[in-house]
């Protein structure tokens, strides 16, 4: 795992090698600077005993600030290139998941939280920064720290280089006992994280459920009490940091002590010059920042490698629907609207019981076709499949001549305008909300789907009419208002099939009657309209009654009034209603 880990690391930072290489060259100068300076001091104070005038002082002392200020200046350079590195990368991450997003079905968003997505596309992401800017950084720094360090120590003196690293070893032990609490405790804040984050864009998107049912108190309990949960999380790794990292910062000192305890008996014994031990002091103290930094970058580190699993699992999940290997493209215009099902089977993951049976029908271009039924008869899943929201099985469902599994995805949406039972709409204006399909659409165009639609006259009603903005999910519309401008939206992709998932639902009778009317004049598009509306359901050509995922009627009103069934009984349920109301 530690190995794909690197592996998948390596991938991120592959596009932008020349910048790491640069980077990588800078640090290597600096710290050879590093080394250069010490030494220069040393050769410096071993010539005051001789012959050492205040000028060639002076001199010496001019050269180490100009060496120490180009240090300075290449080693904000390297920071600069790897720093950016990680901008860079998280740039593409971000990216990268928001597309692949995209491209998968929206089953997968049933299952996975919003507010954990944004998590790791915001939190985690900015972990793998860290790890590919901050940690990449700090890596190497070390690796250039002490490997021209050390070399330049025993150069000087083997015995008392070797007692300075001495507890090195007992550090890297130390980080190694520490690190597996370090990746748990880092994921428990993840998790954490999403937790709260979900909760937080829940409440907001359901601000008004939570006013009308009085319920601040008992969400303000729960915020606290997931709050309380990553404050815990949060302290049980700030708690397992604050003893790791000043621990290796310590053990890192006790290097120096050595030093000095050992250093000025071998000065008096003639073993090295003072200008020996003096660099040799710089040298360690040099080796006591990248030892201390340690610490926070195996924290980096540890972030990072649960971050990158919980982002790769994102990359890992394939799209269950997707375009075949030679899929077929078509015109807008070619297509008739003729649909058909064969056998149409369909059962959703994890379940035993077919959602959609052996389901048999077929559609003529223009013809209006309603599909009721009770709560769960399957017609929302049956609606699903037409623009292959669902990974339905090959040779089961047909547009025109053609099998809707082997069209192009992108034409075959294109084709089938569908307004789902939940009227979405963006935090924008009407205006763009409507053309979203095409924001090129002229404003007439757009008036005229609103007409089609019933709203038209409501919109201009509006102080700023088409250009209001109606708010997060379209809160600021009635119900009905945002079921209509979804409708209007729809209507104006001007495609050869229609439908309508209960998109009328929040219409009273009357309107949703004369929508449908309206439609049924033009006989430009075949319409799939899906209702518990009956009386909005009579004005079709026909209808199909579902339940338990097959259709067990299929007729005209009179016709199927007329027959002992399903329908008969929520026909006469419907007009009781109808007559206590």
């Amino acid at each position: 795992m530690a190995l794909s880990r690197l592996q998948q690391l390596g991938t991120y930072l592959r596009p932008h090698w020349r910048n790491v290489t640069l980077g990588m060259i800078a640090l290597f100068v600096v710290n050879g600077l590093g080394v250069y300076i010490p030494l220069l001091i040393r050769d410096s104070i071993d010539n005051l005993r001789q012959s050492f005038t205040l000028q060639e002082i002076i001199g010496v002392v001019i050269w180490i600030i100009i060496l120490a200020s180009i240090s300075w200046g290449i080693r904000m350079l390297s920071r600069l290139y790897l720093f950016g590195v990680g901008r860079d990368v998280e740039f593409s991450l971000k990216q990268g998941i928001f597309e692949h997003l995209l491209t998968l079905e929206p089953a997968y968003f049933s299952r996975n939280t919003s507010g954990d997505l944004i998590n790791r596309a915001t939190s985690d992401v900015d972990n793998i920064r860290r790890l590919v800017g901050f940690a990449l950084l700090s890596l190497a720094n070390t690796i250039f720290a002490y490997g021209l360090t050390l070399p330049a120590m025993l150069a000087i003196n083997v015995r008392l280089s070797l007692f300075a690293v001495a507890v090195y070893p007992l550090m890297l032990i130390t980080v190694k006992i520490f690190s597996q609490k370090l990746q748990q405790q880092q994921l428990s804040v993840q998790e954490k994280l999403s937790d709260i984050s979900q909760l937080i864009q829940e409440d907001m998107s359901g601000i008004a459920l939570i006013k009308i049912y009085a319920q601040e108190e008992n969400e303000r309990r729960a915020f606290a009490d997931k709050n309380r949960q990553l404050l815990k999380a949060n302290l049980n790794l700030a708690q397992i940091r604050n003893f790791l990292f000043p621990l290796i910062e310590g053990l890192s000192y006790i290097s120096l002590l050595l030093l000095l305890a050992f250093g000025t008996s071998a000065i008096n014994q003639g073993i090295i010059s003072i200008g020996d031990f003096v660099a040799l002091l710089i040298l360690v103290e040099r080796l006591v920042f990248p030892t201390a930094l340690l610490g926070f970058t195996i924290t980096a580190y540890q972030r990072g490698e649960v971050s990158i699993d919980r982002v790769e699992a994102i990359f890992q999940t394939k799209p269950k629907i997707e375009n075949s290997i030679h899929p077929l493209d078509f015109s807008l215009e070619s297509i008739q609207g003729k649909i058909t099902a064969q056998n149409l089977t369909y059962t959703y993951p994890g379940e035993q019981k077919p959602a959609l049976k052996d389901i048999n029908f077929t559609i003529e271009p223009g013809e209006i076709i309603a599909i009721v039924g009770p709560i769960g008869s399957g017609k929302t899943t049956l609606a699903n499949s037409f623009p292959r929201l669902l990974a339905i099985a090959k040779n089961q469902l047909f547009l025109d001549s053609y099998d809707v599994t082997q069209l192009d995805l992108k034409s075959l949406r294109k084709t089938i305008a569908y307004v789902p039972q939940d009227s979405f709409l963006f935090s924008t204006t009407l205006l763009n909300n409507l053309r979203y399909s095409d924001p090129l659409k002229e404003l007439f165009e757009v008036e005229n789907a609103a007409k089609q639609a019933e709203i038209h006259e409501e919109i201009l009603n509006f102080p700023q009419q088409y250009q209001t903005l109606v708010g997060e999910r379209g809160i600021t519309l009635s119900g009905g208002q945002r079921q209509r401008t979804a409708l209007g939206r729809a209507l104006l992709m001007n495609s050869p099939v229609l439908i309508l998932d209960d998109a009328l639902s929040s219409v009273d009778n009357k309107t949703a009657t004369n929508i449908l009317k309206g439609l049924s004049q033009e006989r430009k598009r075949t319409i799939i309209f899906i209702s518990h509306q009956l009386s909005a359901a009579a004005q079709t050509d026909r209808i199909f009654v579902m339940d338990y995922g097959t259709i067990v009627q299929i007729g005209t009103h009179q016709q199927l009034v007329a027959q002992p069934g399903l329908y008969q009984r929520l026909w006469q349920q419907h007009q009781l209603a109808e007559t206590v109301s």
